[in-house]
């Protein structure tokens, strides 16, 4: 008779923790696919050569963003898919290109596996599918896009020798460099790969400040998060910055400052609302405040205050380089 009570405070005490290792489950079960999802990759070292490949193919999309993420990586290219199939397929496309070459050229298989010879190419088959005045589907375009990518991976090595002794990244170095060499080559007027005709300004823009819309306002925080690849539809937006919050919700919130930032900065010099409904002014702006505020730099208040700095600067100066780089026909 004494014994019943204490059975029945022990199946109670059972029956209780139950729930908590359940709850405790779900965090690391969470683990496996947020971050860097480093224990992914590490079960892929064994799998066949074209598992692996795909991963290192997924985590080059998601490096323009900072993100070594696979998912991310597909919730992306969902992203491409949703702006325009033909970018998509292109962007992937350079994607690829690029990541074999450096297979190729016996570059660092852990940079290779972790997509950082992927994402210049990434932005090269994206950026030259944007500025081509031939329209969708035009399929000799594929062979300017695998020249181009072919030479990101020559890009990034030779500036990563340089820049190593600084301690200093590469970036999109390689792809800016690659893109401005490509619509140099070509230009407005080429008869078989002509690209988008960019001016300067050349007259004070027309700005009603009473036509002002902030529901548009709000729209292009997303937009110039989206504009990062190029693209401009907001869905688009929405799902990078979703693609960015799976793996770092720190970096998603200075993605989503940085555009805002970057929109502030184009009210205060009174630019189009057009430029900036279509965040223009947002992508250069959440980059920089991503890889101060959540990548580079360990994060305290000071570093904070520097990311939000970086994010102004930036703007400022993309919107006077753009208007020095069109007088050449050139994007920024």
């Amino acid at each position: 008779m004494e014994d019943s009570p204490r059975m029945d405070k022990v199946d109670r005490g059972e029956n209780q923790s139950s729930p908590c290792q359940g709850r405790r489950c779900h965090p690391k079960a969470l683990s496996y696919v947020t971050g860097d999802m480093r224990e992914f990759a590490n079960w892929l070292k064994d799998k066949p050569q074209v598992l692996q490949f795909f991963d290192w193919f997924l985590r080059g999309i998601a490096q323009v963003v900072f993100v070594n993420n696979p998912i991310s990586g597909i919730l992306i290219l969902v992203g491409f898919l949703v702006q325009n199939p033909w970018w998509a397929l292109l962007g992937s496309i350079g994607t690829v290109v690029s990541t074999l070459t450096a297979l190729l050229l016996s570059q660092d298989r852990s940079a290779i596996a972790g997509g950082l010879h992927g994402y210049n190419a990434t932005l090269v088959g994206l950026l030259i599918a944007v500025f081509s005045d031939k329209g969708d589907y035009f399929w000799w375009l594929l062979f300017p896009i695998c020249a181009v990518s072919m030479t990101c991976p020559l890009f990034s090595s030779a500036l990563s020798s340089v820049f190593s002794k600084w301690d200093l990244p590469v970036f999109t170095l390689p792809f800016n460099m690659a893109v401005t060499l490509y619509l140099s080559a070509t230009g407005p007027y080429n008869p078989f790969f002509p690209s988008k005709l960019i001016t300067p300004k050349t007259s004070v823009p027309n700005v009603t400040w009473s036509e002002l819309n902030a529901l548009q306002l709000l729209k292009s925080v997303p937009v110039g998060v989206g504009q990062i690849y190029g693209c401009d539809n907001l869905w688009t937006g929405l799902i990078f910055l979703g693609a960015i919050l799976l793996s770092s919700p720190l970096m998603c919130l200075h993605a989503a400052i940085g555009s805002l930032l970057g929109m502030v900065a184009a009210l205060s010099l009174s630019a189009p609302f057009e430029d900036i409904y279509s965040g223009l002014w947002g992508y250069n702006s959440s980059l920089a405040c991503i890889a101060i505020g959540g990548m580079f730099v360990a994060l305290t208040w000071q570093a904070h205050l520097l990311a939000l700095t970086c994010a102004l600067f930036t703007a400022y100066l993309g919107g006077s380089m753009s208007q020095l780089m069109a007088v050449h026909c050139l994007a920024l």
